[in-house]
């Protein structure tokens, strides 16, 4: 697909699971809630009576403490270690001058000063006194239990607030977060896995063990310990462990790989002793690890400072791995999409004894996918599926899944009763080209400019032999920056590509830029993305594929999934200064003839290229039955049937 661009435009806290299994609570929820709401409680009595007993009650100095003992003003008192409690005569004043109102007694408090002569005092003045020790009770609460219960309180508000959101508490923080789905099944059966029949067949053998493992101890077999899954985002590896689980109906603990190291040291390795301890508890078992490379990249290849958190958590698991027994019944399962940074000790026999592949679906696999997720969506009598699987060479499970969602949405925002064609179609479109944008208004040179671009790619791919069937070409702008796009599809699967068949993709590249130089003579930024997809082509031919006579027969540069040049890992390239000019030389010839040639195809047809241009602009789409009633016999290929 060739879009016309946009100058710079680029072209989930985990739920615990019981088993479905509500745990229950009481009135008032967990026991350390109802601690709380006691704890709570018992602090306020006591602040509301402190704060009740010191407003009726009158401080006063030990001085005048004193004085009014002297007077026999003092009635009675509760001398404690602290302080000295009772009641004094309290003389009020009246509104006329010099007369005053009979004493009234009043409760009072003064400090307790270390005086011998108190006890003297008190006897003089015939006042009735008392002393009290307070209990070790009393003591034991208000000095210690109180006070700690407080701070307790308060770090583990703190505790809370500083791991808010993130599923776990500081106490339990060397504890395993794997999520538990118990014997009731995962709800995931290997019926509801298609497109990888290799693989199912790989885990059968996985399923059938932990059925009836003593067939096997019988004969002296050793079922693998890991198994390790391997393929591209998207393909159903984390499906594939959920259906071993519900297909053996055994416990299943499932955690990323991310979920082992924290900030604090220990813990990832604290986190995998738990996770195994808790698995032999419920053996037989499965144990998955989704993106096992988030601790399992190789070790030694990092500059780190001080002990390294990551290569320890790796080290337990490889102990872990080594320590249980082949036959306890706990298989572990990963999944990955880097098998490449994987340490070496994690492949070896003994640990993760059996790599399943688990790779983009061909044509059946899709077919099959599509008919896997169109369970239970009402599909129109025109759905052919096997038409939308040709169409969608490269897609993942999840991306066949998005697209069955998209058509099924587009339908119901046309409110029919059922799924049609014309919607899965449309939906293929929205998904590899982006939504429609038609509030973009472009000027009338602009859009003259892009589908003379667009026209271009088609009629390049339209005369030229072995090139992709053109499905549809469009000037309605789609995504975030394309203008305008050309959609081809390959009409079979193909897993090998010849030199001709990739000069043939660098030449429909460059039939949109080619189309525009020979129109307007002059070239726009429309072509950032074709000239990127040309440049990348080209250059694996060279480094990669060893299709150039100037270069010869090497692999320059170290295969890496999606990257079309790296370093190694030491950081040097693998070549010289010398060859990696003479790459650059070829790469540039390459792509200077293919454009030669997209424009010698153009300017022959240039009749053709202005008309499809008109009717484009009239109808703002075109798709194959159109396009094609529109060339001479001489530019047009036959469109091919999907095999």
């Amino acid at each position: 697909m060739s879009k016309f661009a946009l100058p710079g435009s680029p072209l989930s806290p985990p739920k615990k699971n019981n088993g479905g299994k509500k745990q229950p609570e009481g009135f008032f929820g967990s026991p350390w809630q109802l601690l709380l709401q006691v704890m709570v409680a018992l602090l306020l009595v006591w602040l509301w009576q402190e704060s009740l007993q010191r407003a009726t009650v009158t401080t006063i100095p030990y001085s005048t403490f004193l004085d009014k003992l002297d007077k026999k003003e003092i009635i009675g008192c509760t001398i404690t270690p602290e302080e000295i409690q009772g009641k004094m005569l309290v003389s009020a004043p009246t509104k006329k001058e010099g007369e005053t109102k009979a004493p009234t007694p009043a409760f009072f408090r003064t400090v307790r000063v270390e005086d011998p002569n108190l006890v003297a005092r008190l006897q003089s003045a015939h006042t009735t006194y008392s002393s009290v020790r307070p209990s070790l009770l009393s003591q034991l609460i208000f000095s210690w239990i109180l006070p700690i219960g407080i701070f307790f309180l308060i770090w583990v508000g703190l505790t809370r607030w500083m791991t808010r959101g993130a599923g776990y508490s500081l106490l339990n923080v060397g504890k395993s977060r794997a999520r538990l789905v118990a014997e009731e099944g995962t709800g995931v059966s290997f019926a509801d896995v298609a497109g990888c029949q290799e693989a199912k067949y790989e885990l059968q053998e996985v399923v059938d063990f932990l059925k009836s493992p003593a067939r096997y101890r019988a004969l002296g077999a050793k079922i693998p310990k890991g198994v390790l899954l391997i393929g591209p985002p998207g393909t159903g590896k984390t499906l594939l462990a959920r259906a071993v689980a519900g297909e053996a109906h055994v416990a299943f603990f499932s955690l990323s790989g991310s979920e082992f190291v924290e900030m604090f040291v220990g813990v990832g390795a604290s986190r995998v002793r738990d996770l195994f301890v808790q698995a032999k508890g419920r053996a037989p078992c499965i144990i998955f690890i989704d993106e096992l490379d988030a601790i399992g990249r190789q070790r030694g290849v990092r500059i780190a400072m001080g002990h390294d958190e990551q290569e320890q958590t790796l080290n337990q698991l490889l102990v872990e791995m080594d320590g249980f027994d082949p036959n306890e019944g706990i298989i572990i399962l990963a999944a990955t999409n880097r098998p490449d940074i994987l340490d070496r000790a994690l492949l070896r026999p003994g640990r993760f004894d059996r790599q399943v592949v688990v790779d983009l679906p061909d044509v059946q696999g899709r077919e099959a996918i599509l008919r896997v997720h169109s369970k239970g969506k009402p599909l129109a009598p025109d759905i052919n599926l096997q038409e939308i699987a040709h169409a969608t060479s490269g897609m993942s499970g999840a991306d066949l899944a998005n697209l069955m969602n998209e058509a099924a949405l587009l339908a119901a925002r046309r409110k029919v009763q059922k799924v049609g064609q014309a919607d899965l179609l449309e939906a293929l479109e929205k998904v590899v080209a982006g939504p429609e944008r038609r509030s973009l208004q472009l000027a009338k040179e602009e859009k003259k400019r892009v589908a003379y671009h667009e026209v271009g790619h088609a009629l390049v791919a339209a005369a030229t032999p072995g090139a992709d069937p053109v499905r549809k070409v469009s000037i309605i702008p789609r995504g975030r920056g394309a203008l305008g796009y050309t959609l081809q599809l390959p009409p079979a699967q193909q897993y090998l590509f010849t030199r001709s068949q990739l000069l043939t993709k660098i030449r429909c590249a460059m039939g949109g830029r080619a189309a525009e130089e020979i129109i307007f003579s002059e070239v726009s930024t429309g072509a950032e993305n074709d000239l990127e997809v040309a440049t990348t082509l080209a250059r694996q031919m060279v480094c990669l594929y060893g299709m150039s006579e100037s270069v010869g027969l090497a692999h320059l540069i170290p295969s890496r999934p999606g990257l079309a040049e790296v370093p190694s890992l030491d950081g040097h390239v693998e070549y010289s200064g010398e060859t990696a000019r003479l790459v650059d030389q070829e790469v540039q010839r390459i792509l200077e003839k293919t454009y030669e040639e997209a424009k010698a195809i153009l300017q022959k047809e240039r009749k053709t290229l202005e008309e499809v241009t008109a009717n484009l602009l009239k109808k703002e789409t075109l798709d194959a039955a159109e396009f094609l009633a529109l060339l001479p016999e001489s530019a047009k290929q036959p469109l091919s049937t999907p095999q």
